[in-house]
């Protein structure tokens, strides 16, 4: 078998690693009715886009689950894809487009989309190449794009079911409006972005001359567009002016009513306001409760059009600095205050939002988030962590009509014809020109595309061939989990879960599985504005991936934004180097055809314990696996090969290798293949790379890591006798080497260790692992005693459970740290013996606490006390040294 490379480089064997695995279709799932099966869809990134730290994190976790079901037997399919993100898309084919000398408009609807294809198809695979360095194990043969013909067709067949059923229309609401991009957008799309501005208070007159109504507003500009002032009804200032009209003075007075809302807060400001039904949501609503109709005021650049008056052609901030200063001219201008607010911007161009009365196509919401919200509540959908399922819930039960149109030729263009001759509406895949009952008439296609977020609400399903009935639909659907950011609940999940039910008849998903956002080190949302963006690549080209997957992981809790420092990542490939160092000295150890068969009757007390150990390692990372604790999984493992395995074990069996040839030492050897074998396979998940490059080295090893066995329990290679036996051995031993290094006595410095205990446990425990001892205590031999009569007081005391080890100072030891670190050690146990009394003072502890958790306390208390006086008598001998 070749040998392992002498030095742990991850770049010499990655991207062949990656080859290997999708060369043999370890990554395809199969429809195979003798296994189940587990289903993980990717959240498709923009297919435009780079991988950011987000993406590496979301993607490490969904390949640690896919890569652990695989194993587990099951038919894993993660399938991958990509969104054709139609704002940033458009955006940067317009970009292009307009570095050429040539627009949008030139070009014609049908010569822009062959250029925004080629677009795409030029920088599209870009994400799907980096994620693949990433080491992810998606099945890319399944792979999807938002805007594929299958796609494409679940989109429409969508939309024409929805308009049929009447949950679809059309009409004029208030949207978001992005003057730049020229289109409506989502809430998703929008940032809303915390800045310090201005509040302006204006005074309205009264139309019958005996004084006027003050308002406040934050948007000056919109004041040609005011059709009404609204009070509250409660608000005995203004009870006599409801019903009376107030003039508009800068739109040549014009009459507006005074209304009584309950929407009014009473406390904000003057506790009245204007009312702007066609620029603002929640004037909207008052004005369609009180029939004030609609004026709009402004353009689609955000210019003031022909309704504002002389105001016309204005850009909106220089009408809104023209308002203020003839307000000012006219003596009604009351007031400018400092106001903090936020203010939405869209995600793509950073333009303030507009909100906007528009003609657009929506979605009736409430009959499609009631049973949304029912499958919430009969235990259907699982959040994790649950703290987010109140964001899920509330969002349903304040639900909205949702804006699916966009002003946009990139995406999928609404399925909708109108008739020139009747103009008759029709939902159909295509031109219902020449059909029956259209037959000599003419249709023109709707002009709009629809939001992003109507074809990936679909993804669950439409990646797998609805509306056709096929195998891969019925044996992966519904998935188990979504992995998803935290900050896109509504955005996306509670759209793919109505979309399911209604669709697939259930839910998309089981859980949702919710990642917090990567931080930088000062804990700052990495962005392009800031300049603290961290490459996944770089990392990669210099740690390897399998150092930045495990850094991602471990000490990451569901949910929780984390801070990404490259010390960790630097130290986790430290981690790896460990693991592969240890491997190659397992290797010089073994034989290419060693008889793996483990006889315990050659097994040690040490060979047990690790046995046994890892039996418990395998129980509870599976189980944390299980219930999404992936990063505390991650933290065991590495405790277990760090610690335990390469620290503790192989130090253990060192001399049984090195020494002549026997069963103990066939034994040794056949222990540590079997731990290390499934250790790799416990850690394969988590870094898939270093994990099989080994693997491939390891005799016995014919299949490939990525589809062996998951490792299950063991109930042989329990053995709870030996697992405390050689933790208190481990206890010692550290003890041992923490007093030597607080006395600063060379590792070459050994002496003679006197183990003092009454108990006869301790005595066999002592006794059965004398060897370890000699071997890793600095020991030159071992005496065990249950009396000190005979025993010089010149030495260092370690105290332990039930029993205390003295090294003979004699040449060994400074007396002055000795006393140091022993005035230490007795004010932490003085404070121990404190803190137990306290507690057994409490009347109501003692009164109110199980008997068991009283005596329990009790014993701490006798057991720190007979240490504290250890300890006392070990100081006056130390002190009698000094004098």
């Amino acid at each position: 078998m070749e040998q392992l490379a002498k030095t742990y480089n991850p770049k010499d064997f990655e991207e062949r690693l990656y080859s290997y695995w999708m060369d043999n279709g370890y990554f395809k799932a199969e429809v195979d009715k003798t296994k189940k099966p587990y289903t993980i869809m990717m959240p498709p990134p923009n297919v435009t886009g780079n991988l950011h730290m987000g993406h590496a994190l979301n993607n490490t976790i969904q390949d640690i689950l896919t890569r652990t079901k695989r194993m587990q037997g099951y038919s894993a399919l993660w399938l991958p894809g990509t969104d054709h993100a139609s704002i940033s898309t458009e955006a940067k084919v317009v970009e292009k487009l307009k570095s050429e000398g040539k627009s949008k408009d030139d070009l014609g609807r049908e010569n822009f989309l062959k250029e925004a294809w080629e677009w795409t198809e030029k920088y599209g695979g870009t994400i799907k190449n980096q994620l693949k360095k990433l080491g992810v194990s998606c099945d890319w043969s399944r792979d999807r794009f938002t805007l594929d013909e299958m796609l494409s067709n679940a989109v429409e067949e969508v939309f024409i079911n929805y308009y049929n059923k009447g949950l679809i229309y059309r009409g004029d609401r208030i949207i978001n409006w992005c003057p730049n991009c020229g289109t409506a957008i989502s809430d998703a799309e929008v940032e809303h972005e915390e800045s310090d501005g201005s509040i302006w208070s204006f005074k309205y007159p009264l139309e019958d001359g005996s004084g006027y109504i003050e308002v406040a507003t934050t948007r000056p500009e919109t004041i040609p567009g005011d059709l009404a002032v609204a009070v509250n009804p409660k608000d005995e200032r203004y009870t006599d002016l409801i019903g009376k009209n107030v003039l508009l003075p800068i739109m040549d007075n014009k009459k507006i009513p005074i209304v009584a809302d309950e929407y009014v807060d009473m406390e904000f400001g003057t506790g009245a306001v204007k009312i702007t039904p066609s620029h603002d949501p929640n004037d909207f609503e008052v004005g369609e409760r009180h029939n004030l109709g609609q004026l709009k005021i402004f353009t689609d650049d955000a210019h003031l059009n022909e309704n504002a008056g002389k105001y016309f052609g204005l850009d909106r901030y220089e009408a809104r600095k023209q308002i203020i200063e003839d307000f000012k001219n006219l003596g009604l201008f009351s007031k400018e205050e400092a106001h903090h607010n936020s203010i939405g911007h869209c995600e793509r161009c950073k333009t303030v939002i507009e909100p906007m009365l528009s003609k657009q196509w929506f979605v009736k919401m409430k009959p499609l988030a009631e049973p949304a919200l029912k499958a919430f509540y009969d235990g259907k959908l699982d959040f994790i962590p649950e703290r987010f399922s109140k964001i899920y819930v509330h969002w349903l039960e304040n639900i909205k009509d949702w804006t699916i149109s966009r002003q946009l030729w990139w995406g999928h263009r609404i399925p909708v014809y109108y008739c020139i001759e009747t103009g008759e509406v029709v939902a159909a895949k295509s031109n219902p020109e020449g059909t029956k009952g259209y037959e000599g008439l003419h249709f023109k296609q709707d002009e709009d595309t629809l939001d992003t977020w109507f074809s990936s609400a679909l993804w669950p399903f439409s990646t797998l061939g609805w509306p056709e009935k096929t195998e891969d639909l019925e044996y992966f659907y519904p998935t188990n989990v979504l992995v998803t950011g935290y900050d896109i609940i509504f955005f996306w999940v509670v759209r793919m879960v109505f979309s399911g039910i209604e669709c697939m008849g259930e839910v998309p998903f089981k859980d949702v599985f919710l990642t917090g956002l990567v931080r930088d080190s000062q804990g700052r949302k990495m962005s392009k504005s800031l300049g603290n963006g961290i490459d996944p690549l770089d990392i990669i080209g210099e740690y390897g991936a399998d150092a930045l997957r495990f850094t991602l992981i471990s000490g990451n809790t569901p949910g929780n934004d984390m801070r990404f420092y490259t010390e960790r990542v630097e130290a986790n490939r430290n981690f790896a180097n460990k693991l592969w160092n240890a491997t190659r000295f397992v290797l010089m150890n073994l034989e290419d055809n060693i008889d793996e068969k483990i006889n315990e009757e050659y097994l040690k007390n040490e060979d047990k314990w690790i046995l046994s150990h890892l039996q418990n390692l395998i129980t509870s990372v599976t189980s944390k696996i299980d219930k999404y604790e992936i990063g505390m999984a991650a933290q065991e493992i590495y405790d277990f090969i760090w610690s335990d395995y390469c620290d503790w074990y192989i130090e253990m069996v060192k001399p049984r290798l090195y020494g002549e040839e026997s069963p103990y030492k066939e034994s040794a050897k056949k222990v540590l293949l079997y731990v290390l074998k499934n250790v790799l396979k416990l850690l394969h998940p988590f870094m898939p790379f270093i994990t099989e490059e080994i693997w491939q080295h390891l005799p016995g090893t014919e299949e490939a890591l990525i589809i062996s066995k998951w490792p299950i329990l063991k109930e042989e290679y329990i053995f709870e006798r030996e697992e405390v036996a050689i933790n208190y051995i481990k206890e010692a031993i550290r003890g041992i080497r923490n007093a030597r290094a607080e006395m600063n006595i060379e590792n070459s410095k050994k002496s003679n260790t006197i183990i003092f205990t009454e108990s006869k446990e301790i005595e066999e425990i002592i006794t059965e692992n004398k060897e370890q001892f000699l071997n890793l205590g600095y020991s030159t031999s071992l005496t065990l005693t249950n009396s000190k009569e005979n025993i010089d007081d010149d030495n260092i005391s370690i105290i332990l459970d039930r029993a205390e080890i003295l090294l003979p100072l004699k040449d060994l030891v400074d007396y002055k740290k000795e006393l140091e670190r022993l005035n230490k050690e007795k004010d932490s146990i003085v404070s121990e013996i404190k803190r137990a009394a306290s507690k057994l003072s409490n009347k109501s502890f003692v009164e109110k606490a199980p008997e068991k958790l009283v005596n329990v306390e009790r014993e701490k208390q006798k057991k720190y006390e007979e240490m504290l006086a250890s300890i006392e008598k070990r100081l006056e001998k130390v002190k009698e040294n000094l004098r």
